[in-house]
């Protein structure tokens, strides 16, 4: 069985012929890392009034009718998050490593139905799952079920049925 490996300091990702992923379990990252979002969301909100929900944010700077404050302030949490890799670069030395074993037309339709479905769930899984349930919003709740939900069916669908 041929493999083909990724690795960098923080994760393994393993991809056989097969197309079964595994990945190595990084739980400090993972907790600095929601550390971190969680401190960008309070600060947002603590200094601008706003929810740091990524959809919301990256409409506002392309929208024709929104105040110019709101779209600077949007934009530039938007640039942030652009400039999380080159920072990583900065700071490590290496790119940080990230592949998605899928074509690129796949990861197109993937990308246009998350994008309806953050359009159609007014938010996204920051604006709902980070924000919206942290201040008890029970459309957030019941739009972070719903789409953790999907995923779960779309990751066990993929890997165990159609994946191998």
């Amino acid at each position: 069985m041929k493999s083909c490996h990724r690795t960098s300091p923080t994760a393994q990702v393993v991809v056989s012929r097969s197309r079964k992923m595994e990945t190595s379990f990084t739980p400090w990252l993972s907790l600095g890392g929601g550390l971190m979002i969680g401190a960008a969301a309070v600060l947002l909100m603590a200094t601008n009034g706003r929810i740091a929900g990524i959809s919301g944010l990256t409409s506002r700077v392309f929208a024709r009718s929104t105040d110019g404050e709101a779209r600077g302030v949007s934009a530039l949490f938007v640039l942030g998050l652009l400039l999380a890799a080159p920072i990583w670069l900065l700071v490590s030395g290496e790119w940080p490593q990230q592949w998605v074993p899928s074509s690129p037309a796949l990861m197109a339709v993937a990308g246009l139905l998350v994008g309806f479905g953050a359009t159609y769930g007014n938010g996204c899984t920051s604006g709902h799952g980070v924000c919206g349930i942290s201040r008890g919003s029970l459309r957030s709740i019941a739009a972070t079920a719903t789409f953790m939900t999907a995923a779960f069916i779309t990751v066990f669908v993929t890997r165990h049925l159609i994946g191998g």
